[in-house]
């Protein structure tokens, strides 16, 4: 289950002044201080010509120094309660972004934003405005994509309509404990210290409170945190932290903290589910063929597991998995779906195909389907009397994101399974195994920009590589870009597992596949090749255990068909030659075309980031010469977001 890719840089772009990105330190030895002075210095000037930025009213000219006193304006003069109109209709952060470009796009061609009407002019317009009147239909004029957009540049009331937007705790969606306290120790910074090498490296966090982001450093010493190779993280040092804490000094400061950390994961929550309401993700997912054949077979062509028992789909979106576990015979089948919306979208289809629940099980109302749509978070359902703990045969869920484990929705699925499964009932898919490889020069951008027309732009292609080794990239490579063995680098059963397991730290050793000639840079040796990054992917299985008539594979490798969730690319800093026998040694620096790496020993780290729904990712890479001779980079630190 993936989000798109560029709907998530609409949503990033919207409030890109509220979030600072992991910086790190290209092959340095000692970690820099930050001196965070000069900014301050830097932004004094600003603040002296914009600290009041003029907000424009969104009906007529008048201009504002805050969006209180705008919206009391467009209240009292135009008959608009942005206020009242966000709580009646919930709206969050990215809402309330589309009602805004939304109601300046209307206003420009003398329309009224609330009831349509068409008018002469700007006064005919004024004198016309009334109060909101309730929208015919479920979906609101303004809710559409292209509303990210700003109708006007440089809109300052676009970021700071929520300025004194205030926690409304009595509202807030309950928060599991232990994803509470997974968040809390991520604050918690990990380093990762390979035998031989002094690499340090600092990086900023993101840390909430009451009135917006705080910026919180922390630097770690060489004698803190590492991560163990045989997979297990431990932390014992203690992170120095400028600009803030280090430790909480009182309980009062715990309680405070908890109490911030669980309005963050509740409004990403918010924003997480609130933006599978796109009709567009889910004729995306739907129409992936490799994903959506995948479930159907393991679904309808087991009818032994299927048939007659009890099936919950944990994110049932549209409710196509329950569909199938339907048409494949099971007695009932309990759709949770958090996204209101979806789960009132999921009641409808199963109306809409007489497989609805009417009444709840044991009642004495007809029930003419097998259905039943159950809206909220899976962690919330222990509330609901009418599911029995333990009263579960299969449990159903399509819970991937990229790189696997992006989104932490596999949490959501464990805790459902030790909740409501039977001892000894089925999960589907019950395996999931993640896969690494080398790619060439053939999976970067630089071929393209090395011949645009006849012209040569390929300093181009050289910034954009050196820009993907700070950030994850989510595209597809071409099998014959491989240019390395592929190995395995996590496997886990989703049946016995537990959530810790997510956050691993894994070994692999990549020796090179020469069959890829193409990625071979021009006037190098034929026998050597260089590898420019590594390549993620994954296969969940429905496995003989449990789908004994039909077991099926589910992958995303690039080996085969693609899929919307494509594979996941690290950029090494720079290309690494490798070679599977050499010449006369040469006592070249490992790694380049006069010593060619025989192997390339790669110690990856994926753990749940602080920002909730987020994964961190660290690599560490060592060449090995034919000669036995080493050579270690620098760590890479990436976070998928």
């Amino acid at each position: 289950m993936a989000t798109h890719r560029g709907e998530e840089e609409k949503l990033t772009v919207a409030k890109m002044n509220l979030t600072r990105h992991l910086n790190f330190l290209d092959g340095e030895d000692e970690v820099e201080d930050q001196n965070w002075d000069d900014w301050e210095v830097e932004d004094d000037a600003e603040e002296e010509q914009g600290s009041n930025p003029e907000l424009r009213c969104l009906f007529c000219d008048s201009l504002y120094n805050s969006s209180s006193s705008l919206f009391e304006h467009c209240a009292s003069a135009h008959h608009f309660d942005f206020y009242g109109i966000k709580k009646a209709y919930s709206l969050d952060f990215y809402r309330c972004f589309k009602l805004i470009n939304y109601i300046r796009c209307q206003t420009v061609t003398n329309k009224c934003w609330s009831c349509g009407k068409m008018c002469d002019s700007k006064e005919e317009l004024q004198n016309h405005l009334h109060e909101e009147r309730p929208s015919e239909g479920s979906i609101l004029p303004w809710d559409d994509e292209k509303y990210l957009n700003p109708f006007l540049q440089d809109d300052a009331l676009l970021y700071s309509f929520d300025e004194d937007a205030e926690y409304e705790e009595e509202d807030a969606a309950p928060v599991d404990s232990e994803e509470l306290a997974v968040h809390l120790s991520q604050f918690e910074h990990i380093n990762i210290d390979d035998e031989g090498s002094s690499d340090r490296y600092a990086s900023e966090l993101m840390q909430p409170c009451a009135n917006g982001p705080k910026e919180v450093q922390f630097t770690v010493n060489e004698s803190t945190n590492h991560v163990k190779s045989s997979g297990r993280l431990v932390e014992n040092g203690v992170s120095t932290v400028t600009n803030g804490m280090s430790s909480f000094e009182n309980t009062e400061d715990i309680v405070s903290s908890s109490k911030v950390a669980a309005n963050e994961i509740t409004n990403i929550n918010k924003k997480y589910f609130g933006s599978y309401s796109s009709f567009g993700i889910h004729r995306d997912m739907i129409s992936d063929k490799v994903r959506t054949d995948a479930y159907r077979q393991a679904i309808l062509e087991n009818p032994s597991l299927l048939r007659g028992s009890v099936v919950m789909d944990v994110g049932c979106g549209t409710g196509i998995l329950s569909l199938f576990a339907a048409q494949a015979g099971a007695a009932r089948v309990i759709s949770v779906e958090a996204s209101e919306k979806m789960a009132a979208v999921a009641t409808q289809i199963a109306k809409d195909n007489g497989l609805l629940q009417n009444g709840l099980p044991g009642e004495d109302s007809q029930c003419n389907g097998v259905i039943e749509v159950v809206q909220g978070m899976v962690e919330e359902l222990p509330n609901a009397d009418h599911i029995k703990p333990h009263s579960v045969d299969v449990l159903l869920s399509e819970w991937m994101g990229y790189c696997l484990l992006y989104e932490s929705m596999l949490s959501s699925v464990l805790f459902a399974r030790d909740r409501w499964l039977k001892p000894g009932g089925a999960i589907l898919p019950d395996t999931a195994t993640m896969f690494v490889a080398g790619f060439g020069r053939g999976g970067t951008s630089i071929p393209f920009w090395e011949d645009v027309y006849g012209f040569n732009m390929s300093c181009i292609g050289r910034e954009v590589v050196e820009d993907a080794a700070r950030v994850p990239i989510v595209d597809v490579i071409d099998s014959c870009n491989i240019v390395t063995t592929t190995k395995v680098l996590q496997s886990f059963d989703l049946a016995t597992m537990h959530a810790k397991q997510m956050d691993f730290t894994a070994e692999v050793e990549l020796e090179p596949n020469l069959d890829a000639v193409l990625n071979h840079p021009v006037g190098s040796k034929l026998e050597t090749t260089f590898c420019y990054g590594v390549v993620l992917w994954f296969d969940t299985g429905f496995s003989e255990r449990f789908c004994t008539e039909k077991p099926v594979n589910l992958s995303t490798s690039p080996y085969g068909p693609s899929t919307h969730w494509s594979q996941t690319i690290l950029t090494f800093r720079e290309p690494i030659a490798m070679a599977s026998k050499v010449g006369a040694e040469k006592l070249g620096v490992v790694g380049t075309v006069d010593c060619p790496a025989v192997r390339i020993q790669s110690r990856i780290s994926i753990v749940r980031a602080a920002q909730h729904r987020s994964i961190d990712i660290s690599m560490e890479l060592t060449g090995i010469g034919a000669d036995g001779r080493k050579r270690s980079w620098p760590v890479q630190m990436f976070n998928l977001n």
